[in-house]
């Protein structure tokens, strides 16, 4: 089994694709009610699925990037805000926080080795 995509609900599909666009995805679906990005490297795609509903998404979307410090000075180049600097965190990760138009909070993160293989990792077939 593989992870096909994630899809994230938005309130105003226009200002979230425009958002997404600015950091860098390709979209490649585009409706008033449904949009598909694919990511800037591999073959990973995410969707925006328009929802008025008013619920709130407790969810957290991760990005990965080696040159995370140059991609958020970047982007905050071209206007976005970050709720968090790149950070050194006690998972050995180095993360960033923003969040879209509509709430979903993203963290634009590098681990390198340890995104798969931590200290604390699983002992497979033990």
């Amino acid at each position: 089994m593989n992870l096909n995509q994630v899809t994230l609900p938005v309130t105003n599909m226009e200002k979230a694709t425009e958002f997404y666009r600015k950091m860098g995805f390709l979209q490649i679906v585009d409706t008033p009610h449904y949009a598909r990005f694919e990511c800037p490297e591999g073959t990973s795609t995410f969707s925006l699925s328009l929802d008025d509903s008013g619920g709130s998404n407790k969810s957290v979307i991760y990005f990965e990037h080696q040159e995370l410090d140059d991609l958020v000075a970047e982007l905050k180049s071209k206007g976005l805000e970050f709720d968090q600097e790149p950070t050194d965190m006690r998972y050995l990760w180095r993360e960033a926080i923003l969040h879209d138009p509509s709430g979903n909070k993203i963290k634009l993160y590098w681990a390198g080795e340890n995104r798969l293989n931590p200290p604390w990792r699983v002992e497979l077939g033990a």
